[in-house]
This record gives C-alpha cells, sequence and structure tokens, in this order.
C-alpha cells in the first residue's frame, strides 16, 4: 500500500508542477501546451517511462533515502512569450511553485480533518500516511528543482539575474552535470537528512496547528 500511495502521489504532484509551467506559459503568450494537451489534470500525458515509474520504482526497492521522479516536461516555445527573458524564470518558478503550494494545502488537509470525529488522524492512519507522503514528495520535488544547475528549474530561474551572454553559457553547460547532482543527492545522507529535515518541519508544524 506504501508502494501504491508514493507512486499515485509522485505522479499527481509531478502532473501539477508540469501542469503549472503549460498554464502560466499559457498566460504569458505561449499557447504550445495548451495546443499540445498537456495542461490537463489527467496524469496519462505527462507520463514519462523512466522519470515517472521506472526510476521511482527502483528507488523504493533499493530503499533510497530520497524519492526522485519527474513527469514528461510540457512543451514550450520561448519564442512566443510576450518577454522571454522575464516569462522564462517565471514559468520555471510555477513548478517548483505548485509543489510548495500543495505542501501548504496537505497541511490544510491535516488541519481541517480534525473537525471531522471520523476521520481524526489518530484514528486513520491511511489519511495521516497519505498527507505525510504529499507533503514529502513535494518538499522533494521543490527543493530538487529549484538547485541551480541546468536542466533544473532553478538554473532558468537565476537566469534572470544575469548578462544574457552568461546565461546562456550557463544553460548550455553539459547535461551531464544534472546525472552527477542526481547521484550526489541519491547517494549523499547530508543532502537526505536536509530534505528530510525540511520535510519534518513542515510535518511537525501542521501537526501542531491542528492539535
Amino acid at each position: 500500500m506504501t508502494v501504491f500511495l508514493y507512486v499515485v502521489i509522485l505522479l499527481f504532484s509531478a502532473t501539477i508542477h508540469e501542469v503549472a509551467h503549460g498554464y502560466v506559459a499559457y498566460l504569458r503568450g505561449d499557447d504550445t501546451a495548451k495546443m499540445a494537451g498537456r495542461i490537463t489534470l489527467n496524469p496519462i500525458p505527462h507520463i514519462e517511462l523512466f522519470g515517472t515509474i521506472l526510476l521511482p520504482a527502483m528507488l523504493l526497492f533499493l530503499k533510497a533515502p530520497v524519492l526522485l521522479g519527474w513527469a514528461k516536461p510540457v512543451p514550450l516555445n520561448y519564442r512566443n512569450l510576450k518577454d522571454p527573458r522575464k516569462d522564462i524564470p517565471l514559468i520555471c518558478l510555477a513548478g517548483p511553485a505548485s509543489n510548495i503550494f500543495l505542501v501548504f494545502l496537505s497541511g490544510l488537509g491535516m488541519y481541517i480533518v480534525k473537525y471531522f470525529p471520523n476521520f481524526e488522524l489518530r484514528h486513520n492512519r491511511l489519511i495521516g500516511h497519505s498527507l505525510y507522503i504529499m507533503i514529502a514528495i513535494n518538499v522533494i520535488l521543490a527543493v530538487i528543482n529549484l538547485i541551480p544547475v541546468p536542466p533544473f528549474d532553478g538554473s532558468k530561474i537565476i537566469t534572470y539575474f544575469l548578462p544574457e551572454k552568461i546565461a546562456t553559457r550557463y544553460l548550455n553547460l553539459n547535461p551531464y552535470i544534472c546525472l552527477i547532482v542526481l547521484c550526489v543527492i541519491l547517494s549523499s545522507e547530508i543532502v537526505s537528512k536536509f530534505i528530510c529535515s525540511i520535510t519534518n518541519f513542515f510535518v511537525v508544524t501542521f501537526r501542531i496547528i491542528t492539535i
């Protein structure tokens, strides 16, 4: 059941992440994602075999300290944007922002559920466990995507603060850097403890609020 919850919640969270990218791009003048049918909460169009299914399953099987995964990136055409230099960081920020929103939404769920006696967290482990997983996964997605290394969202966000020539060179860094960062995340106990501490901070805070 735990594995099933992780996979379902990861798929849902990654879908919201990509929809946020596509929707903000649409608001800024690029309808590529909309025309491709990717601004939808239906998770099927967002599934990527490796990032959405195989990698999370493998990490769960290996009991990795951090669960990673992603959905298929939404198609974008930056030439359609009203102001690409300003809009691209905004579009990229929308993804992690949506995950942070889901973290607080899960916390709100913990708060609301106490008003329904039949669904109190201490009597319903499934609800409590699901909300905890929702918080954990979305904290991980937000933190990792904010890493300022291509092709993570964070790399495009900081380009707004860089001179155009430097920003272009920075975004053209070798994509294998991303793989190195992923390997560090997967193997580093320090990184996993950092992410877990952030997750536990939110969980403890929400539990205090709901007492």
